[in-house]
């Protein structure tokens, strides 16, 4: 009987509550009359998208309490309502969320009161279903019914706020567009840290390298051994170009990817980054075997998202423990970063790792790499630590 009563009360509570928002949505009618009115007459044309935006927060308070009932979601899918005047008008009229909410606010005004029943059940269900399950030992009959009233309500909040496909594929389109504009940032801001490395090391070596050995040429005839440290200190200048061409093409793409694959290269990682790395991975295997390797594009920005990880927490974090977490799932690659350090790495560019390329580095460089891939980034860092980077990038298999 306890459980029984602690379950209606739950569902009451909610009930109550979605009562509560249908009468102030009655009330709020007021300010849609004033809204279209002015809106009829021109000069109130700009509370329109501030109205459909007070909606949207409404809609958003009820999908909160169909969660808190069910457990599950109702996703959104809203047009951002910005920019000049004449774009929120069009956003806030034609967006496809907006005849959604409206639909499911005019049926909230009738089913909304379904909390007004739970007072009858209440009074009936007490001594029913005290005397069924207290006494008689059988199952309760009435106040059940108040959890099916609850279940009703978000059964038609559900189908009534939740996107419609025209919905979904316009937030899918600013997706799309937003990650593209990223992608393309990251991209010309790694060409323009490659024709750097390029200009400012590689080029001017091979420059020097150019005159030591026309000195040489000329110095032969004259003075050999003086030529002969030229050509030898040419040499050793050959050397570093090259060294320097390896690393900006280790830059571009990794060669122990290719090697070693994505286990492989993290485990060299850590080995090298100054810190005690503990490597989990699950699902992947050293080497070059194609049956557990994700596509290069994933393992490159997997790669690099736990390089700049690793090398920000050996900076900033002050710890001197990390944990690198690779697991393959049916959808892709899971990537966990954690270290034990100071935490707050939200706080600044620097506990970012941030560049000067326009966050061509850190971690705005991270998330455009995996948003690139159509992936997902979250970085835990509360002051104090730990600090926990996980990344979902999406694969076939």
């Amino acid at each position: 009987m306890r459980e029984t009563v602690r379950q209606a009360a739950r569902a009451t509570a909610g009930l109550v509550m979605s009562a509560a928002l249908a009468f102030g949505t009655i009330i709020f009618i007021t300010v849609l009359l004033i809204t279209a009115t002015l809106t009829l007459a021109v000069v109130g044309a700009g509370l329109l998208p501030e109205t459909v935006l007070l909606i949207r927060r409404i809609a958003g308070a009820k999908r909160n309490l169909v969660a808190q009932w069910t457990g599950k979601v109702i996703p959104e899918a809203y047009q951002p309502i910005e920019g000049p005047l004449r774009r929120r008008l069009r956003t806030a009229v034609r967006g496809p969320g907006t005849l959604g909410d409206f639909r499911w606010m005019i049926c909230h005004y009738v089913y909304g009161f379904l909390g007004l029943l739970t007072a009858p059940l209440w009074l009936l269900g007490l001594p029913v279903d005290g005397v069924r399950q207290g006494l008689l030992g059988r199952s309760p009959l009435v106040l059940p019914l108040i959890g099916r009233l609850a279940d009703l309500d978000a059964a038609w909040s559900t189908a009534l706020l939740k996107p419609s496909p025209e919905a979904l594929l316009a937030v899918r389109i600013e997706e799309l567009t937003e990650t593209r504009a990223g992608a393309i940032a990251a991209h010309g801001a790694e060409l323009r840290r490659i024709e750097r490395d390029l200009h400012d090391g590689t080029q001017a070596r091979l420059v020097s390298l150019s005159m030591r050995i026309g000195i040489a040429k000329r110095a032969y005839e004259r003075d050999p051994e003086t030529a002969l440290k030229l050509l030898e200190d040419a040499q050793s200048q050959a050397e570093e170009a090259l060294t320097e061409l390896r690393h900006v093409v280790r830059g571009i793409h990794p060669p122990i990817l290719t090697d070693r694959g994505l286990a492989g290269a993290v485990r060299a990682l850590a080995a090298s980054s100054g810190l005690d790395v503990t490597v989990v991975v699950d699902g992947l295997e050293d080497g070059a075997q194609s049956g557990s390797r994700a596509p290069a594009a994933v393992e490159a920005a997997a790669y690099f998202v736990v390089a700049e990880s690793l090398t920000n927490a050996a900076k900033h974090s002050g710890s001197e423990r990390a944990e690198v977490r690779l697991v393959r799932n049916r959808g892709g690659l899971s990537v966990r970063v954690a270290d034990e350090g100071q935490g707050g790495a939200g706080g600044t560019s620097q506990a970012l790792g941030s560049g000067g390329e326009g966050g061509g580095s850190g971690l705005l460089g991270m998330q455009r790499r995996v948003a690139a891939l159509d992936g997902t980034l979250l970085l835990t860092s509360p002051v104090g630590g730990p600090t926990v980077i996980e990344v979902e990038l999406p694969c076939v298999w």
